[in-house]
């Protein structure tokens, strides 16, 4: 590897870097104290619960499939699922604003709501 390639590897990873840390620290600004989490089944708001409380829900569904979603110090997790590939399970916990845990085989959806949302949509001159 020549001196040149070594200097663009580094700096594209100081790049990313910089960028991941962005984008955490713009999702932590963005979240506040009232956030919440939004389960949606099939398309469908199922319920909401606060972050600021600690719970345990089973969501269960008419084919006798579930999901158990764990509420933990200001973090929203699925700990069991009935699903095959437990992909949720698997998924870290989360507390962003609009990040989200998906169960594809459930049709589950789980997105933390709540935070400081940008007030303008556009800009015209």
């Amino acid at each position: 590897m020549k001196r040149n390639d070594v200097i663009l590897i580094a700096c594209l990873l100081i790049i990313c870097g910089l960028l991941f840390a962005g984008m955490k620290f713009w999702q932590k600004r963005n979240t506040d104290a009232d956030a919440y989490v939004e389960v949606k089944v099939d398309g469908e708001v199922y319920a909401t619960y606060p972050l600021n409380e600690d719970r345990v829900e089973r969501i269960e569904y008419d084919n006798g499939c579930y999901n158990v979603l764990e509420i933990k110090d200001g973090k929203a997790n699925v700990t069991e699922a009935s699903c095959p590939d437990q992909i949720c399970v698997r998924h870290k916990a989360i507390h962003y604003s609009d990040e989200t845990i998906v169960c594809l085989p459930n049709k589950l959806t789980i997105t933390v709501v709540g935070g400081n949302q940008n007030q303008i949509d556009a800009t015209t001159n």
